[in-house]
């Protein structure tokens, strides 16, 4: 700290800066470290197509359950029609016997966010541990 004592004008206090940046600058360090620990946003999967040289599994083997949502809200679980009201007991009735809980919604882009987002509530409360979303690029392989 400092402090000016002038011959002339006698006594003068000026505020001393240093011991502000010295805060300022342990602050900025504590928020650099901090920064990139923090969680920038939600966890995808995506599913990922089959290699190019390796044939489709049959449909009786095939392990991805897809909900898909219709322009008119009709619902298919893997291709197979279903009710809203029935469609967590259906998924119950999958994932029954399964260790991998992931299931993907492909919902119309015409659709509300709000009719996916049902969609993925019934299945969180199922248990289904990821939900993924699939969009017309995903599908096409782009």
């Amino acid at each position: 700290m400092a402090m000016a004592m002038g011959g002339k004008g006698g006594p003068s206090s000026d505020i001393n800066m240093t011991p502000m940046i010295d805060v300022l600058l342990v602050l900025i360090i504590i928020f650099m470290v901090i920064t990139p620990l923090t969680p920038k946003g939600l966890e995808a999967r995506v599913p990922q197509p089959p290699p190019p040289n390796l044939p489709p599994p049959p449909p009786d083997q095939d392990r991805t359950v897809v909900v898909t949502i219709e322009k008119d809200k009709s619902m298919k679980v893997n291709q197979e029609p279903i009710l809203f009201e029935n469609l967590s007991k259906r998924l119950e009735d999958i994932f029954k016997t399964r260790a991998e809980r992931v299931c993907f919604v492909k919902g119309d882009p015409d659709l509300e966010y709000q009719d996916v987002a049902k969609v993925i509530d019934v299945a969180k409360g199922v248990g289904i541990d990821q939900v993924g979303l699939m969009t017309k690029k995903v599908e096409a392989g782009e």
